[in-house]
């Protein structure tokens, strides 16, 4: 039977209270909103915190909102929440098509946006959504809260720049006219973590690629991006050509490991499929209503 070690238990009544127990605890404190991917690998032994701090009874980190030209999205708000918001889905329809292939309706029922994005997990779906869009993550901490961007949040394998006495608490996406987003995956099967995964994010001025954003997961892409195919794209015209080099290019930059889900070869074919196809239909839902080639 799967136990797992003795844990102690404290309930944050807020986000200054979880920090404060954060602090207190020190290092090996670990904090609980989800559970999802906690609780499997406490029950493992693959993670042994001497402390769980409960957030999940903070209700101030549970929204959705556009403020100030930007959409905000608490760190506790579940994926559910991010699926049937219909403000996410109008001005980043990757963040829908990214949820839609996220395990399924108990997990996403629980789990949370900012959990998923602390776990920093690989193969994680919406760290490639966020890369894509170029966001940004606040974070609060006892001496106030600091931003960092998607990119460099990351810092390796179930790694990030949050501090043990730290809490991720909101990622803000600047909202932009002339964009388009999407999300592919390909997995072992529904809901399953991605052999490989690619998002993108595209803005254009007329028939031009004013700026575009590329995200790829479980492909060894470093910080969940492909710059050098994003570079390729920039004022480059908005065509098949365009985005299958820049498929090519993305490709050739990712690093991917062999393993249960498939070999590097085909991770990599994986990446420049997805990545030609995500551009395409970002780029379709980038172009005005109404316009040739224009779908949802």
């Amino acid at each position: 039977m799967q136990v797992p070690a003795y844990v102690e238990y404290e309930k944050a009544t807020s986000v200054e209270h979880a920090i404060a127990l954060l602090t207190r605890f020190g290092p090996e404190a670990r904090i609980l909103a989800g559970g999802h991917s906690l609780i499997p690998m406490m029950k493992l032994r693959l993670a042994q915190p001497e402390t769980l701090v409960d957030i999940n009874g903070l209700s101030e980190l549970c929204y959705l909102s556009v403020i100030g030209g930007e959409l905000r999205i608490g760190a506790l708000a579940r994926h559910a929440q991010l699926l049937d918001a219909a403000v996410a889905g109008e001005h980043f329809a990757i963040l829908h098509d990214a949820e839609r292939v996220i395990a399924d309706p108990i997990v996403r029922n629980w789990g949370t946006v900012g959990g998923s994005l602390c776990q920093a997990d690989p193969s994680e779906d919406l760290s490639a959504a966020f890369a894509a869009l170029k966001a940004i993550m606040v974070i609060q901490g006892p001496g106030g809260s600091r931003t960092v961007s998607a990119r460099e949040f990351h810092t390796g394998p179930y790694e990030t720049v949050v501090a043990p006495d730290e809490l991720l608490t909101e990622i803000r996406i600047t909202i932009r006219p002339g964009g388009g987003s999407a999300y592919e995956k390909v997995g072992r099967r529904v809901g399953d973590w991605p052999v490989g995964a690619a998002g993108a994010a595209i803005w254009l001025d007329g028939e031009i690629v004013a700026e575009a954003g590329i995200g790829l997961t479980a492909v060894g892409a470093q910080h969940f991006a492909a710059a050098e195919a994003e570079e390729f794209l920039n004022g480059a015209p908005a065509t098949e050509a365009s985005f299958e080099q820049a498929g090519r290019i993305a490709a050739e930059h990712c690093r991917p490991a062999s393993d249960q889900r498939g070999p590097a070869d085909y991770k990599r074919h994986l990446a420049q499929e997805l990545t030609t196809r995500a551009l395409r239909r970002a780029w379709r839902r980038a172009r005005p209503p109404g316009a040739a080639g224009q779908d949802a």
